[in-house]
């Protein structure tokens, strides 16, 4: 595996792969890897030649200073994590070779996708994603980019950008990847404290309740009956649920029979921010 610090030995490397008519997946992540990274990378492994993987906490998606501060880093041991992966490529730049002397976002129209749901509680978070990933893409320059469903609005989003910037890269949306309680993997669990890790389950198995019930209850009665759930937790505090459609993550009041509808829910153990969502048939 080669490690890369900077953009221009990064692009000098690719273009030689590139001119040998090889593909380039891409995998970009914050680093605290876990198994739901290596599977992307897994994914990416079998349908490219060349996977590039890239490390860099990003300044500009995180609207608490002190959740960036606090970010797990953990650089060694992510290393020996993609060297035993079917990672090629690994690009750790720093903050400066991405942003140079200007640390802001660019301001991105996703056509209403950023309103919804973590826009209302993380100002400015999709100009920082957006920025970075259009940043990313275009020093790499890959033919196919793999994100996992976690983060389905920003998959959403990240697909916007793509089409409407015309950038010449496929999004591939992947599975959540799970611990075996159901929890979604995130960088951000290490941090979870042990009662507070032990109860995180529950937003999970709440999720495939609905799925559940939304075969024959209404999208009110489900909301009501989610909101006593988490009443009865003292140890989880409910940011939001919503029921939206997959296409417009608009809120749904109502199900449409042309429509296909994703449950999402944000919520606090402690001071770590949850977040998952679930596929819904009716």
């Amino acid at each position: 595996m080669k490690i890369f610090n900077n953009k221009k030995d990064l692009r000098d490397c690719l273009l030689e792969h590139k001119s040998n008519k090889k593909t380039i997946g891409f995998v970009p992540t914050m680093g605290a890897l876990h198994d739901g990274h290596l599977s992307l990378i897994e994914k990416a492994s079998e349908k490219n030649d060349i996977v590039v993987v890239s490390i860099f906490v990003n300044p500009t998606q995180f609207d608490n200073v002190e959740d960036l501060k606090k970010y797990p880093k953990t650089i060694e041991n992510d290393i020996k994590l993609l060297s035993a992966a079917s990672c090629d490529i690994l690009f750790s730049p720093k903050v400066e070779e991405i942003y140079s002397e200007n640390i802001t976002s660019e301001k991105f129209d996703f056509d209403g996708l950023e309103h919804q749901m973590e826009g209302k509680f993380r100002d400015g978070h999709f100009n920082g994603v957006g920025t970075v990933v259009k940043t990313l893409f275009k020093i790499v320059a890959p033919d196919k980019a793999y994100f996992g469903q976690k983060d389905f609005q920003q998959l959403q989003i990240i697909k916007k950008m793509v089409k409407k910037n015309h950038l010449n890269v496929k999004i591939k949306g992947c599975p959540i990847f799970r611990e075996q309680d159901g929890l979604a993997m995130s960088s951000r669990n290490i941090r979870l404290s042990k009662e507070h890790r032990e109860i995180a389950p529950f937003v999970y198995k709440t999720l495939k309740k609905v799925k559940k019930k939304f075969s024959h209850k209404s999208i009110s009665e489900i909301n009501k009956w989610l909101e006593n759930q988490f009443k009865k937790q003292p140890l989880l505090t409910l940011e939001y649920f919503t029921i939206a459609d997959e296409k417009a993550l608009e809120t749904a009041k109502t199900k449409e029979p042309n429509k296909k509808y994703r449950a999402f829910i944000a919520v606090f153990a402690g001071e770590i921010r949850l977040i998952d969502n679930i596929r819904l048939k009716h």
